[in-house]
């Protein structure tokens, strides 16, 4: 399988292409960020943006919030670099942990902001996360398009004209180049969120294999785009913050270490050092592991090319801990099956359809030898609950 040159991201990876030299798109559109980005300028723009909303309505902006290390430091920099008075909006995917609860509420009290938190049906849930992983591979399509979408539905609802995200898609994927203007639009949630499944779609694939919940259109709409005659009529703007000040994780992370007491920790599937990345679902260690099924990499290649590119890390570190940690079966699968009344082989089928070539699908046994020692230290805090009182009545998985 072809690999990069500078980094270690696969052909696989969606969107990467790789130019003569065998460098893929992503390294070229960091060099392109740290090169020819005037970012003096971008920084100007940003304020006036901001100064057209401010103190013009019940909030300045809001800013969508899951507790993670990028939506922490853009309410952070918000708040105490440009003096905004936020309405904080969280869409809660249903896989909340422990830690990153406990790190919310410190943030949000230390910065003093309101917060709006909305929690979809669990069973409107279950049935999308059987739906979408059947259909894309993917069980992820309720987080995808809720935490875009709902967001704009309450700009819309409470007219605040102003959304601001974090970083840009540039930064991970060829969707965009940082060349180009990227606003969170209609346009991009139906290019890089919904995974080509639109909601009016999707409630016409669902059936009652995982619960009975008889699901309407009513039940999707905070997984749809609110209408472009809505977002215009309103002026409402969508941006990201890292389309105007230059994105870097690690240096971010320091700061909200410092500001807020925010603290990482253990995502399955991720190695020591890199306990800041994707601390707010439970889930997230089996979301990499059935990439890694379907694409043949996860989530240390994804972090390990991001320090390549910022030079804090060689190629050779990088495969390394990639062969090491990538792949590996993740305890979190166990819950998956418990929630959605499904088994392990029913599993690999669902995602197997999906693969992409030249990856090949790992056979059972090297699935049986891939398999994580130890559970995350958190594990035993995961709810079991399904909803269903036969299944919540059997043992724990």
């Amino acid at each position: 399988m072809r690999t990069c040159t500078k980094c270690v991201m696969p052909e696989t990876a969606e969107t990467l292409e790789y130019d003569d030299s065998g460098q893929c798109s992503v390294c070229s559109q960091i060099e392109y960020k740290n090169t020819k980005v005037d970012w003096d300028a971008k920084g100007r723009e940003l304020d006036e943006i901001i100064e057209s909303v401010r103190g013009k309505y019940d909030y300045d902006c809001i800013v969508p919030f899951s507790g993670g290390k990028d939506s922490t430091f853009q309410l952070w920099y918000l708040v105490r670099v440009k003096k905004l008075k936020p309405l904080v909006v969280r869409f809660d995917h249903s896989f909340m942990r422990p830690k990153l609860i406990e790190n919310n509420l410190r943030t949000l009290r230390t910065l003093g902001v309101d917060c709006q938190t909305f929690t979809p049906n669990w069973q409107v849930v279950r049935k999308l996360m059987y739906e979408s992983l059947k259909r894309r591979g993917d069980f992820c399509w309720h987080c995808h398009t809720g935490i875009f979408a709902y967001p704009m539905w309450v700009s819309v609802w409470q007219n605040i004209p102003l959304v601001i995200w974090g970083e840009p898609s540039s930064e991970y994927t060829s969707f965009y180049e940082y060349g180009e203007d990227e606003e969170v639009d209609e346009r991009r949630f139906n290019t890089l969120v919904n995974l080509g499944i639109n909601a009016e779609d999707m409630l016409g694939m669902l059936n009652d294999k995982v619960s009975d919940y008889p699901i309407t259109e009513r039940d999707l709409k905070p997984y749809t785009f609110p209408p472009a005659r809505e977002i215009r009529s309103r002026n409402i703007r969508s941006i990201c913050l890292g389309s105007y000040i230059p994105w870097d994780v690690k240096k971010q992370v320091k700061i909200i270490e410092d500001e807020l007491g925010w603290e990482g920790d253990e995502v399955e599937g991720v190695p020591p050092g890199y306990e800041y990345e994707k601390i707010e679902c439970y889930m997230q260690g089996l979301r990499d592991y059935t990439k890694h099924l379907k694409r043949g990499f996860g989530r240390t290649a994804h972090l390990t090319s991001i320090d390549i590119r910022n030079g804090r890390m060689t190629r050779d570190e990088a495969v390394e801990l990639t062969e090491k940690y990538d792949g590996k079966r993740p305890f979190a699968l166990d819950l998956f099956l418990h929630y959605l009344g499904i088994t392990e082989e029913e599993y690999f089928e669902l995602v197997r359809p999906h693969l992409v070539p030249p990856h090949e699908f790992p056979d059972e046994e090297t699935r049986q030898r891939n398999r994580a020692e130890k559970p995350p230290s958190d594990f035993d805090k995961w709810t079991r609950i399904t909803g269903d009182r036969k299944k919540d009545g059997k043992s724990k998985p």
